[in-house]
């Protein structure tokens, strides 16, 4: 098998589908420090494609709008045109202003099918009101010739 020795770079956007967070322990959910967690899917279009992920992120609120995330996601779709799944560690951050930056990485060993061996990291910025967020992803890892 002859697999990429150069990343590759692709970009696009995604949607939120669905956002439902819960409050983790006891405690008032108004106060902080608190901890929730979220689940979560996404629908990805551009160099990734991707209808419907799961996600589920674990958020520490510092204050009422700051704090950070931790999350894991499964994809199952297209990377250029390369068809499987594999699956996404996410850290980021939320700030005063609505905005959330986000790095992530690809998990090793969770890429299937035309994806396997698939290493690569990205990352996204989203800021409050955007309805579609765009991400950056480099890759490298797979077969130069399976799509």
């Amino acid at each position: 098998m002859n697999s990429t020795s150069e990343a590759i770079s692709t970009s696009g956007w995604f949607t939120s589908a669905n956002w439902a967070e819960s409050p983790i322990g006891p405690g008032d959910p108004a106060t902080t420090p608190r901890l929730a967690r979220a689940a979560v899917s996404n629908n990805f279009t551009g160099g990734l494609t991707a209808a419907g992920t799961v996600c589920e992120y674990t958020l520490s609120y510092v204050t009422e709008r700051t704090g950070v995330l931790n999350g894991l996601e499964l994809i199952t779709g297209s990377l250029d045109g390369r068809r499987g799944s594999f699956v996404i560690e996410q850290r980021g951050s939320f700030d005063e202003d609505g905005s959330v930056h986000c790095s992530f990485e690809v998990v090793a060993g969770s890429g299937t099918g035309a994806l396997t061996g698939l290493r690569g990291s990205g990352s996204f910025r989203s800021r409050q009101g955007e309805s579609a967020v765009p991400y950056v992803f480099g890759y490298d890892g797979l077969d130069q010739h399976e799509n």
